[in-house]
């Protein structure tokens, strides 16, 4: 019997081996493509591999380092999906309610959890805000709803009919929860999220509290000279001054180690119950009844063979991946500060960790 756990342990081993050389390769690969930033992969909680390359502040020559904070961009959406799950769980609300219960809209028929699995058919508040807001100002989403309400955009969809991602869905999700709980959603995801779970490099802040930070990992892009320059350099990049106040599609800033914080804690209660997590990785039925593969806050792999559920984020300068194996029990989390496209470095590891 010894001899057989003694095979299993070394097979075990030799496995365990092979996935990290395979991790490690791609990692480098990406590398040799001048990727820019952090990725770790951890099993049951626990690294099997962390890879740290490029610059801090590539102006200053500063390097990075693996505890650095980055802009996670709409990888947010899954922490304000959770603050929505946790309004449900007391009481303070029900993912069938209409939005208009709680927020003045020129919009009917929309249901929270509509807005949560992007079906609702809203337009796109930026192009409103970009069109006609004053950008000498700092917008949030106060402004937004007045700017919704006072332009009326049209709705693109009846809601449930289609997916299509809206970041004013999340804003409208954020509004919702400042509404039921009476208090600013920024201190509110404190409390109820980062706190708890001690990820203490986590937070959603004002421009001038990231500028504040010592480790941040400053968001770059290439200028005609091919040099990583600071991305806010942009004229592109304004709009994360002018909606400067968000709150709800993004704006969270946090490093790998608090990421890993938070997907272990979705293996347990601490947060909410398992019933209500499980209903968070389901897919959404549109109205023909055909399934939508995005669910609350995380998108929804549809291939039966794994049970995998991600994100991903984009703002100037960043690029962010976090690939959860429900099953499995991995995570793969990438963040990167150089505009890096992270496609086929993804796709390469989940394939690697399939396996």
């Amino acid at each position: 019997m010894s001899k057989y756990i003694s095979l299993l342990f070394i097979f075990i081993k030799f496995t365990a081996c092979s996935s990290e050389n395979k991790i490690e390769k791609i990692f480098n690969a990406s590398v040799s493509e001048n990727f820019s930033g952090v990725v770790i992969v951890a099993s049951e909680g626990e690294i099997i591999f962390t890879g740290v390359n490029g610059k801090r502040d590539f102006e200053k020559n500063i390097p990075l380092k693996s505890s650095d904070i980055f802009e996670l961009a709409s990888i947010s959406k899954q922490f304000t999906a959770m603050m929505i799950m946790i309004c449900k769980e007391r009481g303070l609300l029900t993912y069938d309610d209409l939005v208009e219960k709680y927020l003045n809209i020129p919009y009917n028929g929309i249901t929270i959890r509509n807005l949560l699995t992007h079906t609702s058919g809203l337009p796109d508040y930026q192009i409103l805000m970009d069109q006609n807001w004053d950008k000498s100002k700092v917008a949030g989403n106060t402004e937004i709803l007045e700017y919704l309400n006072k332009y009326k955009p049209e709705i693109l969809f009846s809601p449930g009919d289609e997916y299509r991602y809206s970041n004013t869905g999340y804003l409208l999700l954020g509004s919702i929860v400042e509404k039921v709980t009476g208090k600013d959603f920024v201190e509110m995801s404190k409390k109820w999220i980062f706190e708890p779970l001690k990820m203490v490099n986590t937070s959603i802040r004002s421009n001038v509290e990231k500028r504040e930070l010592k480790n941040l990992a400053f968001g770059h892009k290439k200028d005609s000279l091919e040099r990583f320059v600071n991305a806010n350099k942009f004229l592109s990049s304004d709009y994360t001054v002018w909606l400067g106040k968000r709150k709800g599609p993004g704006r969270v800033s946090s490093n790998v180690y608090d990421l890993l914080l938070w997907d272990q804690s979705l293996y347990t209660e601490r947060l909410i119950s398992k019933k209500t997590i499980e209903e968070a990785f389901s897919p959404f039925l549109l109205n023909d009844k055909t399934p939508s593969y995005y669910g609350f806050g995380w998108k929804l792999n549809q291939d039966p063979k794994y049970k995998i559920v991600s994100h991903s984020g984009s703002n100037p300068g960043y690029k962010t991946r976090i690939v959860r194996f429900l099953d499995k029990k991995k995570i793969i989390i990438i963040l990167s500060n150089n505009d890096f496209n992270l496609t086929k470095t993804e796709e390469k590891l989940i394939k690697a960790l399939s396996y």
